[in-house]
C-alpha cells in the first residue's frame, strides 16, 4: 500500500438503506484522517497532505498499534460534551507555540471506522464486515484517544442516533453495505441534518495573502463565490494560492470578479446556500 491513498467516500442520501446487509455509523463532525502505523507515524488527510504535526497526539497514541497497520477515520475534539469543528480547524491551521497550547488544552481523540491493513496485509479488498473485525481486533487493547466508531446493523438503532445525538456533534448516519470493499469511491451513503456538498476552489476575492472570499465551481457547474471566509479556512485558502501560479482576473455567473487559482482544493459547502448568490464554506477537504 502506497502513501499516500484516496480515500473511499460517502454520497448524499434522503433516507438510510433499509434490509439485510447493511450496517449503519454515526458521522462525527471532524477531520477525516487516515492513521499509518510503520515505522513511526503519519497522518494523513483527506486529499493526501501530511498532517502529523496538527494531529501528533494522535500519532503518538497510534504508536501503540502492530506495525504496518494503516486505519481511516476521524481526528474529533470534544469540548462541553460535544465535538467541536470550530476547534479542529484552529488546530489543523496553528503552528508553533499556538498549536502547542491547543494541544496541551484540547487533545484530540481518533475515532476509526476501517481498518485498511493490519500485520502488512491490504484489506482494501476484503468486505466491510471483515474489515470491522479487524477494526476492533486491533484497537480492543487500546482503548482512548484510539477507538471504533459505534456500528449497528439495526435500522432503527441508526435512526434513534440520527434523532437524538445532534446535541453531541453527530452530524448524521453513514449506510455500508456488509459487502462492500473499500474503493476510492463514493460507495457509501451518508445521511445528514444540515447536508453539505463537495465544491472546487477556483478563485478568491481580496489580497492573495488575505483572501476575503473564494470562488467555488459547484458539481452543476456554477461559478460562484463564497460568503466571508472564517479566519482558519482563509489560511488554508492562503496555502492553496501560494502553491498555485499567478492568477488571471475572470468573472463568475453572476459578473463577479475574482483572481483565479490552481485546481485541486476541495471545499465543503452547504448545499442550502448554493440556491442563492453566494455559499457558505465550511471546511476545506
Amino acid at each position: 500500500m502506497e502513501y499516500p491513498l484516496r480515500v473511499a467516500l460517502a454520497g448524499a442520501a434522503t433516507t438510510p438503506s433499509a434490509g439485510p446487509g447493511w450496517w449503519y455509523e454515526p458521522k462525527l463532525d471532524g477531520d477525516r484522517a487516515v492513521v499509518w502505523r510503520r515505522d513511526t507515524v503519519r497522518v494523513q488527510t483527506r486529499s493526501g497532505r501530511d498532517a502529523t504535526a496538527a494531529w501528533i497526539d494522535i500519532a503518538t497514541a497510534a504508536m501503540d498499534l502492530p506495525p504496518d497497520t494503516v486505519l481511516d477515520g476521524e481526528a474529533v475534539l470534544w469540548r462541553d460534551g460535544r465535538t467541536d469543528f470550530g476547534a479542529v480547524r484552529s488546530r489543523t491551521s496553528a503552528r508553533g507555540r499556538c498549536l502547542a497550547d491547543l494541544i496541551h488544552r484540547y487533545p484530540a481523540s481518533y475515532v476509526a471506522f476501517d481498518c485498511l491493513m493490519l500485520h502488512g496485509r491490504d484489506l482494501r479488498g476484503c468486505p466491510y464486515l471483515e474489515r470491522r473485525a479487524a477494526l476492533l481486533e486491533v484497537l480492543e487493547p487500546l482503548g482512548p484517544p484510539l477507538q471504533a466508531v459505534p456500528a449497528t446493523d439495526d435500522v432503527d438503532v441508526a435512526l434513534a442516533w440520527y434523532e437524538h445525538l445532534p446535541a453531541q456533534g453527530i452530524e448524521g448516519i453513514v449506510a455500508k453495505a456488509a459487502t462492500s470493499t473499500y474503493r476510492p469511491m463514493r460507495a457509501w451513503k451518508k445521511i445528514r441534518h444540515a447536508e453539505t456538498v463537495d465544491a472546487e476552489a477556483i478563485g478568491y476575492v481580496g489580497p492573495a495573502g488575505r483572501p476575503r472570499r473564494v470562488a467555488v465551481l459547484l458539481p452543476d457547474g456554477r461559478r460562484m463565490l463564497s460568503q466571508a471566509l472564517t479566519p482558519p479556512i482563509a489560511v488554508e485558502i492562503v496555502r492553496h494560492i501560494a502553491k498555485s501560479a499567478p492568477g488571471q482576473p475572470l468573472r463568475t455567473d453572476d459578473g463577479e470578479t475574482y483572481t483565479t487559482t490552481g485546481g485541486g482544493l476541495v471545499v465543503e459547502v452547504e448545499s442550502g446556500t448554493t440556491r442563492h448568490a453566494t455559499v457558505a464554506v465550511v471546511r476545506v477537504r
